[in-house]
């Protein structure tokens, strides 16, 4: 009975983590929006949202490799940091790190946190299907494709005046598309983390080491040179703080473990699908905190990607395959 009380099963695990995860995205288009015109530039947060997740990952990294060697346990891992082989830790390091933070944060210097709420949870689910049916061989229902039609009608009903309006001079669906991409970009993560087989936590210290090992470094040394565009030398120590903290230590630590344990519990296609709640809160917070206007093409918009998302995760099944062992 005590034994049963101090482990929680599967189910509960996978609902805590689903929760947090939603939470946190949800704070951090509202929060990375508000940041997007201060003093840093896209690249500088992605640059201390990964300073604020090395601080923790790389000594916790080399903790699981150490504790593994001791244990006589096998398994590749990299620099004694990572405990994924050299391979998978530098692809899942690119695509659910790098990659994904310069995208994403680079959207929001050009598109309101609005359009963010609607087009990066939004077309998760799209870019996630489609990749699963391609790789993991998954099949699209045809309740999960009315899900998926009521999705890409509602980013349409969004992204689609911005680009018309792109010949005026606007700048607004250049954040849009990026939007997109980094919902494809996290989608691809999302298709290794269940495809590998990857423990929540193994996952984030191998994107964090990556990150801390390769873009910090590089990064630091373009910006000391003055060879880039960078604000973090007229930015507060505050902001810096503020940035390494939340971008790392939240957006990266913590919800990349909740949002890896919730793949692994609920699958790919069904975890993008429970972020249902996502558009709506964080259109909410942005009509509170940053006092964006919410029009009636993005009202709509968002009930039609919501409503797709709720329907998904009504009609989808549990992702049936045989994940193969990390490497």
């Amino acid at each position: 009975m005590l034994a049963r009380l101090q482990r929680p099963s599967p189910a509960v695990v996978g609902g805590l983590a689903a929760a947090v995860t939603v939470l946190i995205w949800t704070s951090f288009i509202v929060i990375a929006r508000a940041t997007a015109h201060q003093h840093l530039t896209p690249f500088d947060i992605a640059f201390m949202r990964f300073v604020g997740a090395g601080a923790v990952m790389l000594p916790w990294g080399w903790w699981l490799v150490r504790r593994r060697r001791a244990s006589g346990q096998p398994g590749a891992h990299w620099l004694g940091l990572s405990p994924l082989g050299g391979r998978l830790t530098a692809t899942v390091g690119l695509v659910g790190g790098v990659l994904y933070a310069c995208i994403a944060y680079s959207g929001f210097f050009y598109a309101p946190a609005s359009h963010a709420s609607v087009l990066m949870p939004g077309s998760l689910p799209l870019w996630t299907t489609l990749l699963a049916t391609w790789v993991l061989r998954d099949r699209i229902t045809r309740h999960r494709a009315l899900g998926l039609g009521l999705i890409v009608a509602g980013g349409v009903l969004v992204g689609g005046a911005s680009l018309l309006r792109a010949f005026d001079g606007g700048d607004v669906w250049k954040g849009d598309l990026l939007f997109l991409l980094a919902g494809f970009t996290w989608a691809n993560y999302s298709i290794l983390a269940r495809r590998h087989a990857l423990p929540a936590v193994e996952a984030t210290v191998a994107i964090s080491v990556f990150a801390a090992l390769t873009f910090v470094p590089v990064y630091a040394g373009l910006a000391a040179l003055g060879a880039i565009d960078s604000g973090l030398g007229r930015a507060p120590w505050t902001e810096w703080l503020f940035q390494a903290a939340f971008q790392g230590g939240g957006s990266v630590v913590i919800s990349g473990i909740t949002f890896t344990q919730m793949v692994r519990h609920f699958g790919p296609v069904r975890s993008t699908m429970i972020t249902a709640l996502v558009p709506g809160l964080s259109a909410l917070g942005a009509v509170l905190f940053l006092d964006e206007p919410l029009h009636s093409h993005l009202v709509a918009g968002l009930a039609l990607v919501t409503l797709g998302i709720v329907f998904g995760v009504r009609a989808a099944a549990p992702a049936a395959l045989t994940p193969t062992p990390a490497r």
